[in-house]
């Protein structure tokens, strides 16, 4: 799949129908991509990272090479792809064999059911894994046991570990970090640019993240472009920042971002948070005897989506801000994006937006004034109070 691309919802428009969803995986990026678009999402897709091949690590081979000499106490294995490309790495090394001797000897953590399987499947057993698939409960169980003195090799997964590394040599272990694979910002960043940009400027609902470094990165080249600030008020108040977990949110919870995460660290839930999110988010008015929502790109009018261009959409943004009460040309003019001075492009836009719509009694026009929108009589007190 190219890098930076826009990949339309399907025709019949699901949850997500009307919202645009960036992404910053690398890895995966297909898969989360694909349950977006299922759900009516419209996707923009830059990778935020790269993925140093394996055979290209040389950290790995020497961290490989010191663990088959001298073997650890502990292992932990923190990700399924991980671990099983240290052993692919291994292999490919001609040191396979010898490494999973040594793993055999070893107590193995296993982080969650799929380094689990990861483990199985390359013919060891786990000592032990956790119930809440938390580097937090390894790194309690590892302490209650005692550490001191013993020899853990903590298999990284692209990022530093927060206070895990530190707690184990605080309690006296000696630690040996297994850099797996590493992370690296991307070779072209204009793609990420692109992806900056259409947040920065609110043309996204929802900017997801899978990995802490992927967060890091992003805020990394914000910072690079002058952008940080303008960023960081966006993932405040218009663009949602959804995170796969909480380790992944810690990049930007150091910058006072609050974030999303599903409650179990996955893809499938993730979306379906942003299913529930998104549309709670949304603006629902009663307008001219039909339910108005308004969403990002697109307007439910009865349950049917009705897609706007970005100029008309700017506009029932400016009128639903104030439903029901007649709206300036002046103002309406200010909340067009490059429009410049010439009230006609109000004109124009609104012409556009009501065909939009299919159903031009939604907004009135008030002959010298502005426009409004045409809210019901029997709405809600607070809509009418403006």
């Amino acid at each position: 799949m190219d890098d930076e691309q826009q990949h339309p919802g399907p025709p019949d428009h699901g949850p997500l129908a009307g919202f645009t969803v960036g992404v910053t995986a690398a890895r995966r990026a297909d898969e989360l991509i694909a349950l977006l678009q299922r759900r009516g999402a419209v996707v923009l897709h830059a990778p935020a990272l790269r993925i140093v091949p394996l055979s290209d690590d040389s950290e790995l081979l020497a961290a490989t090479e010191e663990l088959i000499g001298r073997a650890p106490d502990v292992v932990v294995a923190t990700t399924a792809i991980g671990f099983r490309g240290w052993i692919e790495a291994a292999e490919g090394w001609g040191l396979g064999e010898r490494l999973l001797g040594r793993l055999r000897d070893t107590e193995l953590l296993a982080r969650g059911p799929k380094v689990k399987g990861a483990v199985r499947a390359a013919g060891l057993t786990e000592e032990w894994s956790p119930s809440g698939e938390s580097m937090a409960e390894v790194l309690d169980r590892l302490l209650e046991e005692g550490v001191d003195g013993r020899r853990v090799a903590v298999q990284l997964h692209g990022e530093p570990l927060p206070g895990f590394v530190e707690s184990l040599r605080a309690g006296g272990a000696e630690v040996v970090p297994v850099p797996v694979y590493r992370w690296l910002p991307p070779e072209d960043t204009g793609p990420l640019d692109r992806l900056l940009d259409a947040a920065v400027s609110r043309g996204l609902d929802a900017l997801t993240f899978t990995s802490a470094p992927a967060a890091a990165s992003l805020l990394s080249r914000a910072g690079e472009r002058g952008l940080l600030d303008d960023l960081l008020t966006a993932l405040g108040h218009d663009v949602l920042p959804a995170c796969v977990g909480p380790v992944t949110a810690l990049p930007l919870q150091a910058h006072g971002v609050d974030t999303v995460h599903p409650e179990r660290f996955r893809l499938g839930p993730l979306v379906q948070l942003l299913c529930r999110e998104l549309p709670g988010r949304a603006r629902a008015l009663p307008v001219a005897g039909r339910r108005v929502e308004i969403r990002g790109h697109a307007v439910l009018v009865d349950g049917e989506l009705k897609p706007v261009p970005p100029a008309g959409m700017a506009l029932l943004r400016a009128l639903s801000r104030r439903p029901g009460w007649v709206v300036s040309r002046a103002e309406l003019l200010r909340a067009l994006p490059g429009a410049g001075r010439d009230e006609h492009a109000v004109e124009t836009a609104m012409a556009r937006l009501r065909t939009a719509l299919g159903a031009p009694k939604l907004i009135q026009t008030v002959v010298k004034r502005g426009y409004r929108l045409a809210l019901d009589p029997r709405a809600d007190a607070k809509y009418a109070d403006g």
